[in-house]
């Protein structure tokens, strides 16, 4: 399942790019699933461990990937921290669905991202209520945004 807290929350790494800079590991890149992740969001193929074929940058290096997918990847690798996935677009928000059908994660949201019009599950940690709808996470989340 997927667990938002929305807010403040003193534990959640806030500047992921940072973060992201600091651990990354080349092999990382080699991951099927990762790849997929930055072709859908940053539409960039991955050439080989420190380069990456970009449509709007060209040629860059992984520190050059958008905020949203090193999030993306640092809640695939790093499953027992709480990132801020406030720098991720609406775009990442089906990775992170997808992501917790398989394994539990835990994000830190300050903004009310859009998970579709599908059916999912979301624990809102805040309250604990768990909510299965866009319009029932807008609801619930409102109050701590």
């Amino acid at each position: 399942m997927l667990n938002i807290f929305y807010g403040n929350m003193p534990d959640a790494i806030y500047n992921t790019s940072t973060y992201f800079s600091n651990v990354f590991q080349k092999e990382w890149l080699d991951d099927a699933y990762v790849r997929k992740m930055i072709k859908s969001v940053d539409k960039s193929e991955v050439i080989d461990d420190y380069l990456i074929k970009s449509k709007a940058l060209g040629m860059i290096s992984p520190n050059q990937l958008s905020g949203g997918v090193k999030t993306l990847i640092l809640t695939y690798f790093k499953s027992d921290i709480v990132f801020n996935a406030t720098t991720c677009g609406d775009n990442c928000a089906r990775w992170f669905l997808d992501m917790a059908k398989k394994e539990d994660r835990t994000i830190n949201l300050r903004h009310i991202m859009d998970f579709g019009d599908g059916k999912f599950d979301i624990q809102i940690l805040n309250n604990g209520v768990v909510v299965h709808s866009m319009s029932e996470l807008v609801q619930h989340a409102g109050y701590y945004i």
